[in-house]
């Protein structure tokens, strides 16, 4: 079921192999000029200097090739050899059809399926989490369900930061402040009972408070800092007091990450942290020693990664600290070993802060040699900064990280305001509305970081985000609200579907735009750019809505009404398959 460009495509470089011209040469794009043409081949100019003749020429020769296709209903040159292709009517009707009829709509899947995980989120333990996390949760969010749906076998993981020196500090902190929580702690260290019921009064707020002060002063005072290395290390081997301390921790904050993630539409098959490896990094290094991949280093043990010819210089990875313990980078290698033992994946991609790019070229590194991954198998998948309008890191007017449960609650705010000031869902039940207001803050946050290629940066500003009118997440939901309330009119009115036909320009540009869909996938995959996928959202709620003004659909006579009818159908399951992709939910009324 090829879309149009690539089945055209194939007929072009057949044409061309046909005049002893590289097939490749005559690739098939859409039009620059669609007032002219629907889809254009500009092959002969290159043709030209490959065979040495006139590019008009040869333009002539391929045209000839293509007369008589029952699916073009014009193939015209234009300027010094350029192919200009204007597919018939009928053509346009039967690929309406197809589209219509696929519970996919025209999108098809990967020849080979993979097995993928995409590690994104990053939450950490005892932290709430802030708009830093934002990007790389829609992100990756938006990459785990284009995959799914291109056919590959995909798991999402949160990768929690749970573990580590910075859980020693908080321990000591929470228990330096609860005097009733350290009596549990200390008695359950010794073997004694000890009702772990009084961790209950720990709240995700007490972490969040007591983290930096403890951090702080850790850095400060060296007594200090040594009792959290110390709880670290007997955490480490599961002393139980501070493990059932460490259990809340962990408890208390996925309850609100859950909270915070399924708002944004954003769910994950794994929630594993790094404390699940832990158990794999003693047997893994003495593994690496064993292949001989640990060099010893001022009483640290690392593995060297600069490679001859390297353009910049990488830091080699430290695995054993001097002081005997394991690193952030060792629980990354481990996690790598971890995911090929459970899930042994085609790829793995990292969606994280670019700022970790160095970190995480220095893993992928001594992963190779370890035999845990193969080059190309683990990728970094980076991204830009959600900026203020000054141009730096979004930050709040006090000059704070905006928690990320705050931008949601804001975000809802600025829809509900939205929403009255359109007149829309005022008649509806208050559960109803304040769904819609949900989706509509969900769709405004989405889309307006998803519409930029993931490499870019953009400005935070929700005054236009929530705009019902422009190139918006609201605007997309008000399009597909629209076709909803037509279809269900129609059904009211009895009127069904049929047989498309293809007769005005509106028509040709919404059947056109339905069967760019599959191409746009392809892109967005391949690129790993949902960006692409967001942009054919656009264009597609654009074209119905031309369409919409130009075709009158319900007052039509009843073949030309069943033909636009199924217009619409297509067009609204394509776009909330579009949506979908995105992470945005479409409400059935407004």
């Amino acid at each position: 079921m090829s879309d149009l460009r690539r089945a055209l495509g194939e007929a072009v470089q057949a044409a061309f192999a046909a005049i002893g011209a590289p097939p490749e040469l005559g690739r098939v794009t859409a039009s620059d000029r669609p007032d002219l043409a629907d889809f254009q081949s500009n092959g002969a100019l290159a043709a030209a200097k490959t065979l040495g003749r006139n590019p008009r020429e040869i333009a002539t020769a391929v045209v000839e090739k293509l007369a008589g296709d029952p699916r073009l209903a014009a193939v015209e040159i234009a300027g010094p050899g350029f192919i200009n292709l204007k597919v018939a009517d009928a053509t346009l009707g039967a690929r309406a059809d197809t589209i219509a009829a696929d519970a996919r709509a025209g999108a098809e899947t990967v020849t080979e399926p993979r097995r993928v995980i995409v590690d994104y989120g990053g939450p950490n333990v005892a932290k709430p989490m802030h708009v830093g996390h934002l990007r790389a949760s829609i992100i990756g969010e938006s990459l785990k369900r284009l995959y799914r749906f291109r056919g590959d076998t995909v798991v999402g993981d949160a990768h929690f930061g749970d573990w580590g020196y910075q859980m020693g500090l908080l321990i000591g902190a929470v228990m330096d402040e609860s005097p009733a929580v350290a009596a549990v702690v200390d008695a359950i260290n010794a073997g004694q009972p000890g009702d772990v019921a009084a961790f209950n009064a720990v709240t995700l707020a007490d972490l969040d408070r007591l983290y930096p002060e403890a951090a702080a002063r850790g850095k400060a005072d060296t007594d200090y800092r040594d009792r959290a290395r110390r709880i670290t290390a007997a955490l480490q081997v599961k002393q139980p007091g501070y493990y059932a301390l460490w259990e809340r921790f962990r408890t208390v904050t996925k309850v609100a990450l859950e909270r915070d993630f399924h708002a944004l539409g954003v769910d994950f098959d794994w929630w594993k942290g790094e404390s699940d490896v832990e158990h794999l990094i003693a047997p893994m290094v003495a593994e690496l020693d064993a292949k001989g991949l640990l060099v010893d280093d001022q009483g640290a043990r690392i593995i060297r990664v600069v490679r001859e010819g390297d353009k910049r210089e990488l830091p080699p990875l430290l695995v054993v600290s001097s002081e005997g313990s394991a690193m952030y980078g060792t629980t990354d290698l481990a996690t790598i070993l971890d995911r090929k033992r459970e899930f042994d994946p085609h790829l793995v991609i990292y969606c994280v802060s670019p700022r970790q790019a160095h970190h995480f070229a220095t893993v992928y590194r001594a992963a190779y040699p370890a035999g845990y991954a193969v080059a190309g198998q683990l990728e970094h998948v980076g991204f830009g900064t959600m900026n203020g309008t000054d141009g730096k890191p979004f930050k709040t007017r006090e000059g704070g990280v905006l928690k990320l449960n705050d931008m949601i609650e804001m975000s809802r705010d600025k829809a509900r305001a939205r929403l009255h000031e359109a007149g829309l869902g005022e008649d509806l039940p208050a559960p109803e509305f304040e769904d819609i207001a949900g989706k509509v803050a969900v769709a405004a946050l989405k889309f307006a970081d998803l519409q930029n290629f993931r490499g870019t940066s953009y400005v935070f500003d929700l005054d236009r985000f929530t705009s019902f009118e422009g190139k918006t997440g609201p605007y997309l939901l008000y399009q597909a609200v629209r076709v909803k309330s037509l279809l269900r009119r129609a059904e009211a009115e009895g009127h069904t579907t049929g047989p498309v036909t293809v007769a005005e320009p509106a028509e040709r540009d919404l059947v056109l735009t339905l069967d760019a869909f599959d191409a746009a996938l392809a892109e967005a995959y391949d690129k790993k750019a949902p960006n692409v996928l967001a942009e054919h959202a656009y264009r597609l709620s654009q074209a119905f809505s031309k369409f919409y003004a130009a075709c009158p659909i319900l007052q039509a006579a009843p073949a030309v009404r069943a033909s636009r009818l199924t217009l619409a159908t297509a067009a609204l399951r394509q776009s909330e398959l579009a949506l979908d992709l995105l992470g945005i939910a479409a409400p059935d009324r407004m």
